[in-house]
């Protein structure tokens, strides 16, 4: 990688990397375009079959094994896992979490970075993403981080609702939790849910500092399989109750809620058909 003279974040990002030749290039260019860049990224070939692995040592050639690190599993284990590989070798403070089929406002670093190290109490935060056209090109909106708005989120506000996506997530490399291992579906999730279980510390920032370029359910890949979605949301809701965070009624409760919301992704989905 060139010599640059851009800050540096106490950030390592981690891209799980599973059959994403297609995509995975926009992704770290994303990061590259960063006004402050994240120390290191480390990339995590879940056991692909496309090449993948053959472009991840591409692309590290070109920006140099200092910045980018390539970590090759011989097992598919998920998302999930892959990050956890990535999290158990990262050498920063600050962890921040990236699809290979999404990318960053060259803002995103510089902004959540900025709050998190001006409050080092927050374990967690998160920001609104946009859904963006892949043929377009992507926005340079300059914002003023000056008038920056962030909300709370609650354990009962998260219940409800999961208010956080991975490629908006940057956490402390600390915290007592880990994506839970063999779990495909709603484990990214589980761990914010077990985090505010535990802390009011979480917190999401008003801007769109991500895109994703499909539909955020009933479109390719994982998202597609709505009803096992489904299944991994009311999993996380039986193990925040086996965790006795919360009682069988609210389980119970809250089944039903997540039900009635998987019937409109349905509509949804049916409708964009």
């Amino acid at each position: 990688m060139k010599k640059i003279n851009r800050s540096i974040a106490d950030v390592s990002t981690i891209i799980p990397c599973y059959n994403c030749v297609d995509t995975i290039r926009r992704a770290i260019e994303s990061i590259a375009a960063q006004t402050v860049l994240p120390a290191e990224v480390i990339l995590v070939n879940d056991c692909s079959s496309d090449g993948t692995l053959e472009l991840l040592k591409k692309i590290q050639s070109k920006y140099s094994d200092e910045w980018i690190q390539v970590i090759d599993l011989h097992k598919n284990s998920g998302p999930g896992e892959a990050r956890n590989a990535g999290w158990s070798v990262a050498r920063q403070n600050y962890i921040a979490f990236l699809d290979a089929d999404d990318a960053w406002h060259p803002q995103k670093i510089e902004i959540q970075y900025g709050w998190m190290s001006k409050n080092p109490d927050i374990l967690l935060t998160g920001h609104s993403c946009a859904q963006w056209d892949t043929g377009k090109s992507l926005p340079n909106t300059n914002y003023n981080i000056d008038s920056i708005k962030c909300l709370r989120i609650t354990k009962v506000k998260l219940l409800l609702k999961n208010y956080f996506s991975t490629r908006s997530v940057m956490l402390r490399r600390d915290v007592p939790y880990r994506f839970v291992s063999g779990k495909f579906h709603a484990e990214d999730y589980l761990l914010w849910l077990q985090l505010a279980c535990k802390s009011n510390s979480l917190i999401t920032i008003d801007l769109p500092l991500a895109y994703l370029f499909k539909a955020p359910y009933g479109e390719g890949g994982l998202s597609a399989q709505l009803w096992k979605m489904q299944r991994g949301e009311i999993d996380v809701y039986r193990r925040i109750r086996d965790e006795g965070e919360i009682n069988f009624a609210t389980y119970m409760a809250l089944t039903f809620w997540s039900l009635i919301r998987f019937c409109r992704r349905l509509m949804i989905t049916a409708l964009r058909k």
